[in-house]
This record gives structure tokens, C-alpha cells and sequence, in this order.
């Protein structure tokens, strides 16, 4: 126990140090934020906007999808324009054009070199110039530049509204016609888009780069790649492959550690009789499946958008379901159901590993199942009426569409989702708590279950930090809080320690072994999970202290996963161990892939858009979309079904399993996921990174790259992978419908007292 002592030590040291350095480097995101000009003005006078403009015009950008829709300094969808890139560009374009007719009576395309390098440079001087006066906070800005301001709001406002003449341009970004009808409001988003776009090329005061760290690659304003980015991108590099030496030669060490014990004779879990609280559960199962064929079906729709902006095969489905709904539906969904497993399986271990099923522990259950129910329905119908623009700007914050990628629902229903998880806290910790309190060689693992639970359960709240009007490097460094932290951080923690909690039950692993293995994971993790977190905030208008942290401490996430393959290898080694392991075979495999996707999806691709010289080029390109599936799904959606089919073995008859189901569902996921990636999304991306690196990010996310025959033939090439990948899902769906039909009435409904279980701690 001393060893595990030790560890404990270790991991509250990391956990603590790395918070305390999270925090400071977030009160310098606060501090050095980009500003938001009190008003904009023309060096003739004139009003061109407000700070109140500007603040209204991004909650008319959240009503409208936010980052569901095209995206903002590279976060967000990617069908559509990065509006702050596109903004940028046509601005710059017009500017150059108008000098160029007015000095030399030409366009600037047509200009010599020369005098093409003599007019980048004018522009460079004046758009990278910062023209705040640091007293009255009013930006002004030259005549030129007002027209170019004018002549972009005119372009977008028609975009955003009926304008026949773009109405071709409408429907290859899946726009609906007419998406904002409000003319106050189009004008108000126009005022956003120029502070986004002005934010990103305009140097900080006294520095040399921009707020965004002269991101999105713009040659004609110069804006490259900082010192910085190159410096920390090769810091990363070596730290990735120390760290990974490291690592090999600690795991060389303890090949010589105590062997596994000997598998039981029979199934340890053959004589569980579940509690009636860890039976009502088995519903949860059913709606993670029902969520999980909905959100393929709306993957389905977002992705025909890109070939068919406004219709699906004729019918013009965007009147009523258009793209930043679907989109905004099926990434909202995932998180939804794959939650929903998770939760289910705590709801369902606690009672089972503690023999301790607490009065009305049923109740409690069936009440969170319902609360979630309403947060699912609810927020999805407010999405869908803020897209629509049914809400008031003020309401839509509340009730709509905040617009912010994984956390789009209103903020009334993520109080709710946010009491949920305190409900289930409370359920899960009641339950446990006598195994906590029983001395035992497993209580280790069961404290680091309970722990995780704990911060899956308040780590939310970071999603409740941000009101309608902070500034938005504040909120994206609070929003990735809850996207890295809450679901690629402890969330996986808790899986982690489940699942070493399921084989020591088992009888596959020793309790000692297993709380020191899943003690070292979680050090090696957050050693780099927590402060990693940064490597999403490069360019969200930060100071180059994130880049620093951001890319050298987060290349530590990746260390851990070189070695999954050998935990994979392992897991399958256990199917084949005795013959009763052979009933827990798909459950195990799905733990398998989830290694797997985790070298591969979390591993090599995650790592792929993590040094800062890499996304600087290719932020915001389906590279992205590529570690997102890869990862989401490969490795968080099929631990979620692993632990489904885990806790549905205790929950049904044995003799209603149907093997041949799993195993087509199994190898359709895996195979149909495999194909998406690499017959559609990295070739995608690969093409739009190389249109990044030579041209900008502009032209990267440009109806010239995107609406390419090339790139459309491979937006095609999805379907063969979609329809493998459906049909597995299909098969998963089936297997649990002839599941739950079979086991109808034939579990016993045994209320158990403490100590009475079959799976309580030893």
C-alpha cells in the first residue's frame, strides 16, 4: 500500500500544479484579451459602429449557429468560410484594387511586381497598425479602409438576407435563403465579423505579431508564422520524443512485475442479481442507442449538405432542418449519448461493487433519467428556434443557441444538465461510499472511481462561466474547460478506472495491480491533459504564453498513447484466456479498439494539428474533422458501447445474447469508420492544407477549394464508409431490441443489503 500511497501523492501533486499554472495563464488570456473598440470611425468622422454594435452583432452570430456555421479565428464548422479569414481577405482585396485604379488606373492584379510590392506594403503598414486610442478606446480608421468596411457589410448583409444575385453563393454554404430576415440584425452581424477579422491583423500594442498571433496565414498583409510558433513547435518534438523514451524504459522496467493471476474456473459475475435501481438503467441503454442512430442519420444529412446546400436530393430540406441545425444536432447528440453510457454504468457499478443498494436509489434514478430526457428535448428544440430565429437575441442565450461548438445549448438548459450531474454525484457516491469506507486491497480503485465522478460532476460548471457579453477569449479558454478537460479528461479517468474495476471483478487482474496501473495511466495523463488543455487557444486571441505551455506540455498527451497498442494486445489476449471469458468477447473488443483509435485518432492525428507550426496552417480544415472523428467516436463512442454491452450482461439473460450481431456491428464500425477517414476527410484535408500553406486559409475554406470536382468526388466517397458504418450501428441497435425482448421478465428483481452482492469489494 505504500506504493499506492506514493502515487496518490504524485497524481495530487500534478493535479494541483497544474491547475494553479491553468489558472495563471488564464488570468493572462483575461488580461491581454483584444480589445473591443468603444466605436469605429472614419478619419472624416463619421460613426461608422459601437462596442454595443459589436456586442449585439455576436449574439445575432450565435443565434445564427455560431460555430456551427462556418467558423470564427478557425473554431468551428467547416463547410462554410472562416468569416473572420473570408472578412479579412475581401477587405484587403478591395483596398488593393481601389489604390491600384485610383494611382495607376489598373486592377492590382494586373500591376507590376513592383508596384504590387510597394502596395502590399502600404496596406501592411495600415492594416497591422494598431489605431485604438488607448484612452477613448475609438478606433479610427483611414477613408479607404471605411469604404472596404462598407463595401464588406453591403456583401454579407445581402448574404445573410435574400440578395438574388447571391443566392448561387447561399446554397454552397448551406445557407437557407433568407437565413437572417431581420435587417437590424444582419447590419449587427457585420459589426462582429469586421472586430474578429480586425482582431486577427492587427499588431498588439508594441509588439510585432497580432492578437491572434498572426493567424489565419494572410501573405498579403505579411501575416505568417511567428518565431514563437516555429521555436515551440520543435520544443515539442523533442519533448514528445523524450517523454516517449521516458516512458519505454519505465515500461521495460516493469515487465518483471507480479504476473496475472490464474482466470477463475467459472464467470465471478455468473450469480449477480442486479439491484432494482441498477435494473432501471437498462432504459439509459436504450435511449444511447436510439441517440446514437439519430446522430448517424444527422451526420448523414450535414455531411449531403456539402454537395447539396440546400436540398437532399431535390427536396429543400434546409426550410426546415437547415445545415447549422443538423450540425449543431449531431455533434450535440454525440456528447448526449455517449455521456448517457457513462453515466448508466456508474448509476449501475456503484450498487453492484459496493453489495449497498440505498433507500429510493431507484427513485433517484428514474427522476435523473427523466431530467435528462427533458434537457435532450428541450435544448434541441431551442437550437433548432434560435437557428430558425424565432427567439430574441436575450432569449436565445437562455433558451436557443449559444453558438459555441459542444456547449450550443441554451444556458437554462446547462443549469439543468449541471444539476443532473450533481443528482447523479449524489446516487453514485451513496452507493459507493461503504465500499470506500470497507478496508480492502481494491478500495484504491474504487477511490479513484469515486474521485472521477466527483469531477465529471463539477467540472461542468466551467460551461456556466461566461455570460452574454465576455470576451470571447475568455469563453473559448472556458469552453475548452468542458470539451477537454470534462470530456477527454476525467470523464476518461472514470472510464479507465471502470474498466479496471470490471477485470478485477473478473478475476483477470489483482486489486493491487490494478489500482497502481490505473493510478500511473492517470498520472501520465493529466500530467499533460491539464495544462494541455492550451493547445486549443493558440489563436483565440491569447498571448504567446499559451503557445509556450500549449505546445510543449500538451506533446506529453500524446506519450501515453504510443503504448496502447501493447494494452489492446493485452485485452485480446484476455478473450482467449478460459473458456467462460469467451461471453465477455465483444464487450472486451470494443475496449481493444478503443487503444486503437486512441494510438491512432488521439495519438497520431490528435498530434498532427497540436504543434503550433502545424495548425497555424490547417486550424479550421477537415484535418480537424479527422482527429474529431477519430477520437469522439473511435475512442469515447465505442468505450461507451463497450461499457453498454459490460453492464447489459448483468442486466439480461445470457441465453438472449446474439454473438453473430455484435460481431457485424463491431467490425462495421470499426470498418466504416476507417473508410470515412481515409477515402474522404484526410484526403480532404490534406488538399485543403496544401491550398493553406500556398494561398492562406482564405482560399483553404473558398468555394474554389471546396466546391472543387476533386474535393466533391471525395465528399462523395464518404457514402461507402457511411453505409458500413450505418449498417454496424444498425446491428448494435438490433442486438440490444432482441436483447431486451429476450430478458422480458426473466430477472429477478433482488433488493440487496450491504455486503450482500456478489461483486461488493473485497
Amino acid at each position: 500500500m505504500h506504493n499506492i500511497r506514493r502515487l496518490w501523492i504524485v497524481l495530487a501533486i500534478i493535479v494541483v500544479v497544474s491547475f494553479a499554472g491553468l489558472g495563471f495563464v488564464g488570468r493572462q488570456i483575461y488580461v491581454h484579451r483584444p480589445p473591443v473598440p468603444s466605436t469605429v470611425v472614419s478619419e472624416s468622422g463619421e460613426t461608422l459602429f459601437t462596442r454595443d454594435d459589436i456586442q449585439r452583432g455576436r449574439q445575432v452570430w450565435q443565434s445564427m449557429g455560431g460555430q456551427q456555421l462556418g467558423s470564427i479565428w478557425g473554431h468551428g464548422a467547416y463547410l462554410t468560410p472562416d468569416w473572420s479569414a473570408d472578412w479579412l481577405h475581401r477587405e484587403l482585396v478591395f483596398m488593393l484594387d481601389r489604390w491600384a485604379e485610383r494611382d495607376d488606373g489598373l486592377p492590382f492584379a494586373e500591376a507590376s511586381r513592383e508596384r504590387q510590392a510597394a502596395l502590399k506594403e502600404r496596406l501592411r503598414a495600415e492594416i497591422r497598425s494598431d489605431r485604438v486610442d488607448p484612452a477613448s478606446g475609438v478606433l479610427t480608421v483611414s477613408a479607404d479602409r471605411a469604404a472596404a468596411i462598407r463595401n464588406n457589410r453591403s456583401f454579407y448583409e445581402g448574404l445573410f438576407g435574400a440578395d438574388p444575385e447571391q443566392t448561387a453563393l447561399r446554397e454552397k454554404y448551406a445557407l437557407p435563403e433568407n437565413p437572417i430576415p431581420d435587417a437590424s440584425r444582419r447590419e449587427w452581424l457585420t459589426t462582429f465579423l469586421f472586430w474578429t477579422s480586425w482582431a486577427t491583423a492587427t499588431n498588439r500594442p508594441g509588439e510585432a505579431a497580432t492578437y491572434t498571433m498572426n493567424w489565419p496565414h494572410e501573405p498579403l498583409i505579411a501575416n505568417l508564422p511567428t518565431t514563437e510558433a516555429v521555436v515551440w513547435s520543435v520544443a515539442s518534438f523533442v519533448a514528445l520524443i523524450g517523454a516517449i523514451g521516458l516512458l519505454v524504459w519505465y515500461q521495460a522496467a516493469q515487465l518483471e512485475e507480479e504476473a496475472a493471476p490464474p482466470p477463475p474456473a467459472s464467470d465471478p459475475l455468473e450469480t449477480l442479481r442486479p439491484t432494482s435501481s441498477m435494473l432501471a438503467t437498462r432504459k439509459y441503454f436504450g435511449v444511447v442507442v436510439l441517440l446514437f442512430l439519430v446522430q448517424i442519420g444527422l451526420g448523414t444529412l450535414t455531411a449531403h449538405y456539402t454537395v447539396e446546400g440546400q436540398h437532399f436530393y431535390g427536396f429543400p430540406l434546409a426550410d426546415w432542418l437547415p445545415y447549422a441545425v443538423t450540425r449543431t444536432w449531431h455533434t450535440q447528440i454525440a456528447i448526449f449519448w455517449i455521456a448517457t453510457a457513462w453515466l448508466a454504468t456508474g448509476l449501475y457499478i456503484a450498487p453492484a461493487v459496493s453489495g449497498y443498494e440505498p433507500p429510493r436509489q431507484t427513485l433517484g434514478v428514474n427522476v435523473l433519467f427523466a431530467a435528462l430526457l427533458i434537457v435532450v428535448a428541450g435544448s434541441l428544440i431551442g437550437e433548432w428556434l434560435g437557428v430558425r430565429q424565432k427567439l430574441g437575441l436575450d432569449a436565445n442565450f437562455w433558451f436557443g443557441h449559444q453558438g459555441y461548438e459542444y456547449v450550443d445549448l441554451g444556458r437554462f438548459w446547462q443549469i439543468l444538465l449541471f444539476v443532473g450531474l450533481l443528482l447523479w454525484l449524489l446516487l453514485v457516491g451513496r452507493a459507493l461510499w461503504p465500499a470506500l469506507r470497507r478496508p480492502s486491497d481494491s478500495q484504491p480503485l474504487i477511490a479513484a472511481v469515486f474521485i472521477s465522478t466527483v469531477a465529471i460532476a463539477l467540472f461542468y460548471a466551467a460551461g456556466l462561466t461566461w455570460g452574454q457579453h465576455t470576451a470571447l477569449s475568455m469563453i473559448e479558454y472556458w469552453r475548452w474547460w468542458v470539451v477537454h478537460l470534462w470530456v477527454e479528461g476525467f470523464f476518461e479517468v472514470f472510464a479507465t478506472a471502470v474498466i479496471a474495476l470490471l477485470f478485477m471483478k473478473l478475476g483477470l487482474v489483482r486489486p493491487k495491480v490494478a489500482s497502481a496501473a490505473v493510478l500511473v495511466s492517470t498520472i501520465i495523463f493529466l500530467s499533460g491533459g491539464i495544462m494541455g488543455t492550451l493547445h486549443h487557444l493558440y489563436w483565440a486571441g491569447t498571448p504567446p504564453s499559451v503557445m509556450a505551455w500549449g505546445a510543449v506540455v500538451s506533446a506529453l498527451e500524446v506519450v501515453p498513447l504510443v503504448l496502447l497498442g501493447l494494452e489492446g494486445y493485452h485485452n485480446y489476449r484476455v478473450t482467449k484466456s478460459t473458456k467462460w471469458i469467451a461471453a465477455y468477447r465483444w464487450p472486451i473488443l470494443f475496449f481493444v479498439a478503443v487503444a486503437f483509435w486512441n494510438m491512432l485518432g488521439a495519438g497520431v492525428f490528435g498530434f498532427l494539428i497540436n504543434p503550433p507550426i502545424s495548425l497555424y496552417y490547417i486550424q479550421g480544415l477537415n484535418t480537424t474533422a479527422v482527429h474529431a472523428h477519430a477520437a469522439l467516436f473511435g475512442v469515447y463512442g465505442m468505450l461507451g458501447i463497450g461499457l453498454m454491452l459490460f453492464c447489459l450482461r448483468g442486466l439480461t439473460v445470457r441465453a438472449a445474447w446474439d454473438d453473430r450481431l455484435l460481431k457485424w456491428g463491431f467490425w462495421g464500425l470499426n470498418i466504416g469508420l476507417m473508410m470515412m477517414l481515409f477515402l474522404s476527410l484526410l484526403p480532404i484535408g490534406a488538399i485543403q492544407g496544401w491550398a493553406a500553406v500556398s494561398e492562406g486559409l482564405w482560399y483553404a475554406r473558398s468555394i474554389e477549394v471546396v466546391q472543387s470536382p476533386l474535393v466533391r468526388t471525395l465528399v462523395w466517397m464518404r457514402v461507402p464508409g457511411d453505409i458500413v458504418f450505418g449498417l454496424g450501428a444498425l446491428m448494435i441497435a438490433l442486438f440490444v431490441f432482441k436483447l431486451w425482448i429476450g430478458s422480458l421478465g426473466r430477472v429477478p428483481l433482488t433488493r440487496h443489503r450491504e455486503g450482500d452482492s456478489p461483486m461488493a469489494a473485497e
